[in-house]
């Protein structure tokens, strides 16, 4: 371990992702859904974000190509991912971010905070629950000085009680993988096949039937670059939600949701006896301890506002009522139910399917979905509308509805795919970025390749694979996405 990490994992870079929780899109729409108020990034407004804990900058060159008018600053310890971040920004000419390498326990002193400007929204994904105490007390400091006024932050971070049963998991394959091998990466490994192991000797605390053992065979799915980053850091600590809002508070900071916006509904997460004993509650906190409780969510991504502004019911619907969103399904993809926290939901064919129908050719607005005619249930609820669809990740907010596809975005996407083409399973998630929504949409680099191939105007099956060096047998795959992927790139502004 590098002396100047301080436990923090840096001998190998963290994997490049997006995660749609982050996009300030959604972040206020989850403000807007539990009655704070909070203006939808819409148009060509200027908006500054700030992320911190960066990684190799992947989601903060999405933001930054997907919004040409917005400021991204980003911010990392490892010198490593600065340095990838900032090749990715050139190679996509992308002069709206900025990466900084910084050590986020100081930076709030560092001269180099002067030319950060206040925020609006700000982001910390995979970095709470990872460092010390002393990087933790850093990013509180940089938060009361950096949000602006009604600026919105992000976090997530691993979660007690779900935590629980599984930190003594995490701990064996930390202390064991760290004395069986020398590199992050071997560490996990050699940790994790150690705990297989010990678990077929009938460890108690590693029962294959039990939530720990399940929980390692999952792990043992998962890519070691990531888990190494999951579980070998020398200041992992899981935390219950109270302690982060406590934390927050002295950045003038007050909970007010998820950006996971189905957990933002008591009735699609907990059952009807737990509901009966949540609302005996009025301390938000409180509630969010219970729903922990009965709720398997091993990582929180909550939503904290620097003084908000409560809203009456009839303002939050009028708000709601004025966000456009936009498919990432087809119409015909819609289930007649979904799986949610408290089971499954069934989806009123008969007032959704004429909604989805109508965004079919791009996003629409959600008060002209409520009043389609074909469109049967109630007209007066959009924050149902949009738990269900957006909650669902059947849609997503889109800031410029009316936009066509951006160079910006249109040449992020391709060295996306230069990039990670080069290294990369062709069947491995990625985000997409896109000017007309203002946040990316999650799809393979395979979809990707057919839907850039598309747009040079490469229609032909064979043709596709031909460009795409593919074999024969990938002739339905490509058509399976010319079906059903790229009409919704279209219809999302990507192609």
């Amino acid at each position: 371990m590098s002396r100047w990490s301080d436990g923090y994992i840096v001998d190998i870079a963290y994997l490049s992702g997006w995660y749609r929780q982050q996009s300030p899109a959604m972040l206020a729409l989850a403000c807007l859904l539990n009655g704070a108020e909070v203006s939808m990034p819409a148009g060509d407004e200027p908006v500054h974000v700030l992320e911190l804990g960066c990684g190799q900058g992947y989601g903060a060159l999405l933001l930054a190509a997907s919004n040409p008018t917005w400021r991204i600053t980003a911010v990392d310890f490892n010198p490593a991912h600065i340095a990838a971040a900032r090749a990715w920004a050139a190679e996509a000419r992308l002069d709206n971010v900025v990466f900084i390498e910084a050590d986020l326990a100081t930076l709030a002193e560092d001269p180099a905070a002067r030319d950060i400007p206040q925020a609006d929204f700000v982001s910390l994904h995979g970095v709470w629950t990872w460092v010390s105490p002393a990087v933790q007390a850093g990013i509180v400091r940089l938060l009361r000085a950096k949000v602006r006024a009604g600026g919105v932050v992000h976090v997530s971070y691993n979660v007690l009680p779900s935590w629980g049963p599984r930190l003594g998991m995490q701990r064996l394959i930390h202390d064991t993988g760290a004395r069986l091998a020398d590199r992050s990466d071997r560490q996990v490994h050699e940790g994790l096949a150690f705990a297989r192991s010990l678990a077929a000797a009938g460890a108690q605390h590693l029962d294959p039937n039990g939530a720990t053992g399940q929980f390692l065979e999952q792990f043992a799915q998962l890519p070691v670059s990531y888990l190494a980053h999951e579980l070998m850091n020398g200041h992992w600590k899981p935390c219950f939600m109270s302690d982060v809002a406590s934390a927050f508070a002295d950045a003038k900071l007050e909970w007010v949701g998820s950006s996971n916006l189905i957990e933002n509904f008591p009735g699609l997460t907990l059952t009807e006896p737990q509901i009966a004993l949540h609302q005996r509650f009025d301390d938000p906190l409180v509630r969010e301890l219970i729903k922990d409780m009965c709720i398997d969510r091993a990582l929180r991504h909550d939503v904290f506002v620097r003084g908000v502004r409560r809203m009456n019911p009839a303002q939050r619907d009028a708000a709601l009522m004025d966000i456009d969103i936009g498919l990432t399904i087809l119409p015909e993809e819609l289930p007649t139910e979904a799986a949610i926290p408290a089971g499954k939901v069934q989806l009123n064919q008969s007032f959704y399917r004429p909604v989805v129908d109508a965004m079919a050719d791009g996003p629409k607005r959600v008060s002209d979905l409520l009043q389609l005619e074909r469109s049967q249930g109630r007209k007066d609820n959009p924050a149902e509308l949009l738990g269900i669809l957006v909650g669902l990740a059947f849609a997503e907010p889109a800031v410029r509805p009316a936009s066509g596809p951006g160079n910006a975005a249109m040449r992020f996407n391709q060295v996306v795919l230069r990039r990670l083409l080069r290294t990369e399973n062709i069947d491995r998630p990625a985000g997409a970025a896109s000017l007309r929504m203002g946040t990316g949409l999650t799809l393979t680099l395979f979809d990707m390749m057919v839907a850039d191939q598309v747009r040079q105007g490469n229609t032909d099956t064979a043709q596709l694979a031909t460009a795409m060096r593919l074999p024969v047998d990938r002739h339905d795959a490509i058509d399976r996405a010319k079906r059903f992927r790229v009409p919704v790139l279209r219809a999302a502004g990507i192609v």
